[in-house]
């Protein structure tokens, strides 16, 4: 077996120094995996297995000491070893080093509590090794393509399953508990995936993320954006949009700000990805991300899946619906308190007897950033956004079904929206704990009469996305202002809660 040079594991009870350990294994893992493979492609044949593995952080406590019962994260639920591998220290370096800060104050009680770093027994797939744009398909053979099966490690979906986010890990005695919610290679297969679905690099991606169902809110998020970066910021009197210094769009399309250097024209894709992904930087990632996910629960959940490993610090569901009553007009908002959950691609992950919370932060950021765009308060207000139940569907043409059951089902359940989309990201959200919220914008009320038709739906977007755009980014801005100690809820603890955020 060709394996890096042995790095003995070590303890740090300094989070920056333990960060600096996990850096140098996975850099060396790498390195070492990258030789090997570019020694393959070219000729070369090693004269053994390569194998390296990523790096592990640990924990143990033998203290029942309870924890401050305030805390969302940051801590273990009791006595025992707790541990994680981790990868990309490039990438999760601040998201890492936080969650060891947290988990030796939170514990700090507990004297010589330290934290081990060290070399795991998972190996790290060649494929998740590789440089950005680099591929080897195309340059080897098919008996190359299959001897690379015998000398180096490929991804092994059974180290990449949800378990641990679902509630149904089974810890068999003597082992370690887990520490975070998703193993290395789980979430190094979602970077992948983040590429392959949103034309992005993950390193683009930001903490606040905005979901839509239809391009004319991506048109508008661009032309938003190229305003922005072409606008240089107000040093007199700063607002929140002079905090965003770029613009990212499919490709690695990077638009820089007036005075913040040249841009990068990136490789602009011959067409777009599956769900386009845009991204309006900060510096320190607490920027917005808006993803085009198209229609359905399906697209819903893929991308809620891969986006969920980089611990954004909310997601909001901006779309269109099928307006359920009668005192609705076209263009009314609808702010999600609840859910009917008819999507069923989370069925297996989520029972449907687990309720959907809403979340008071962003429930009164989306309210607020309503009443702030419409400048409309107290029973103006009222009048053009209801509170109440969404109902998601995965049957776009559900208006076809016969005897009105849709109509007796949704008076049922109180509901006064439709959509395919609102309930996954909720629900996905609740699984993943991810904070989420909903504002919809009636579109269109089937049950009255009331269908989308080409010119009226035309006019109704150019009408109506550009106040519902900026009613999200307003949200989003106040719960970044607000901070993210607010935004993060016990609601969306489990019983025995992994320590990482």
């Amino acid at each position: 077996m060709l394996t890096p040079q042995y790095i003995a594991p070590a303890r740090f009870d300094d989070p920056a120094a333990a960060m600096a350990c996990v850096r140098t294994i996975y850099d060396n893992s790498i390195a070492h995996l990258r030789e090997h493979l570019h020694r393959f492609v070219t000729g070369d044949t090693p004269n053994a297995r390569v194998r390296a593995c990523y790096p592990f952080v640990r924990f143990h406590t033998d203290s029942v000491a309870r924890a401050d019962s305030r805390l969302s994260y940051g801590f273990v639920s009791g006595p025992g070893t707790f541990e994680t591998t981790l990868t990309r220290p490039d990438l999760f370096a601040n998201y890492y080093e936080e969650q060891f800060r947290l988990l030796l104050a939170n514990h700090e009680g507990n004297a010589g509590l330290q934290l081990e770093i060290g070399t795991s027994s998972q190996p790290i797939p060649v494929h998740f090794s590789f440089a950005e744009h680099y591929h080897i398909e195309g340059d080897l053979s098919l008996e190359r393509r299959r001897l690379l099966r015998d000398l180096f490690d490929l991804p092994d979906l059974s180290a990449m399953d949800d378990g641990i986010a679902n509630g149904i890990y089974d810890i068999v005695p003597g082992q370690a508990q887990p520490l975070a919610l998703f193993t290395a290679p789980r979430v190094d297969y979602s970077l992948q995936r983040l590429r392959h679905y949103t034309g992005t690099a993950p390193e683009h991606f930001q903490n606040f993320v905005m979901f839509t169902n239809y391009q004319f809110y991506i048109d508008e998020f661009v032309r938003l954006g190229h305003e922005m970066m072409n606008r240089a910021p107000d040093a007199a009197t700063p607002t929140d949009d002079d905090g965003y210094i770029a613009f990212v769009e499919p490709g690695n399309v990077i638009h820089r700000r007036v005075g913040n250097g040249a841009d990068d024209p990136g490789t602009p894709p011959p067409r777009l990805p599956q769900m386009p992904a845009y991204h309006l930087i900060r510096a320190d990632g607490s920027g917005i991300t808006m993803v085009n996910i198209g229609v359905g629960p399906a697209n819903a959940k893929t991308i809620t899946d891969h986006i969920a490993v980089l611990r954004p610090h909310v997601w909001l569901m901006l779309g269109h619906c099928a307006g359920l009553r009668t005192t609705q007009q076209l263009g009314d908002y609808v702010l999600a308190h609840a859910y009917v959950r008819e999507d069923h691609v989370l069925d297996e992950d989520v029972p449907l007897w687990v309720p959907i919370p809403p979340l008071a932060e962003v429930q009164v950021a989306l309210e607020d950033a309503v009443a702030e765009v419409t400048q409309l308060t107290g029973y103006e207000l009222k009048r053009i956004m209801r509170t109440g139940t969404v109902a998601s569907t995965d049957n776009r043409n559900w208006e076809l079904l016969p005897h009105r059951t849709p109509e007796r089902r949704f008076s049922q359940s109180r509901a006064i929206a439709l959509d395919m989309e609102s309930a996954t990201i909720a629900a996905n959200g609740f699984r993943f704990r991810v904070p989420y919220g909903t504002l919809l914008c009636v579109s269109d009320k089937p049950l009255h009469g009331e269908i989308k038709l080409p010119g009226m739906a035309n006019h109704f977007y150019r009408a109506r996305v550009d106040q519902h755009l900026r009613i999200g980014i307003a949200a989003l801005e106040t719960l970044r202002r607000q901070g993210v100690d607010r935004l993060h809820s016990r609601k969306l603890r489990s019983f025995a809660e992994v320590a990482f955020q």
